[in-house]
């Protein structure tokens, strides 16, 4: 058996970094928005936050997809060999694609914000009464993702987890005994 350091650390903090960003965001840059002294510095500050944020983003994202290839081929023979993790493996890839998703989907609607930073908004996802349509729509729909996107990730954490619980060598040697007697 060979060590997948590298691979397995891509994938884990590139991982930590998409949750725990997306969370501290919405947590405290979108909250922290709101404090502004104007109506029009909010938007600024929430755009200025996620625009720093995005690149950072994407090679964290970029480094779990790289580190998550590299285990799935360093371990594919227990992939298709052990009951359960082929499976998981299934789950945890369609978890993986929905959250990319959201969270490119997340970018168009944040994108149409930075293009008006200068409109008035009560926070990063609450818009005023004289906020244009657009940029209003676009916070709404923000202010359910900004959840979602953190959310999908921790559930990747969670599915790292019993990735790694069915690794353990008891797991293993049942996963291949019911796949062998199955």
């Amino acid at each position: 058996m060979t060590r997948n350091t590298f691979v397995r650390s891509l994938h884990d903090v590139g991982l930590a970094a998409w949750f725990g960003g997306t969370l501290a965001n919405a947590v405290a840059l979108n909250a922290a928005s709101a404090q502004p002294r104007s109506t029009h510095d909010t938007a600024h500050v929430a755009n200025t936050g996620w625009d720093r944020w995005t690149p950072v983003n994407a090679a964290a994202i970029g480094a779990h997809l790289v580190g998550g290839t590299g285990l799935l081929l360093a371990n594919r023979n227990r992939v298709a060999a052990q009951k359960g993790v082929g499976i998981m493996t299934i789950f945890k890839t369609v978890m993986t694609g929905t959250a990319l998703g959201i969270t490119g989907y997340s970018r168009i609607l944040g994108r149409k914000m930075s293009d008006q930073p200068d409109v008035p908004v009560d926070s990063a996802t609450e818009p005023s009464q004289d906020t244009p349509q657009e940029v209003a729509d676009a916070q709404k729909q923000l202010r359910v993702l900004q959840w979602a996107v953190p959310a999908l990730a921790g559930s990747l954490v969670v599915l790292g987890a019993l990735a790694g619980e069915q690794q353990r060598p008891s797991e293993v040697r049942r996963g291949l005994r019911n796949w062998i007697t199955s």
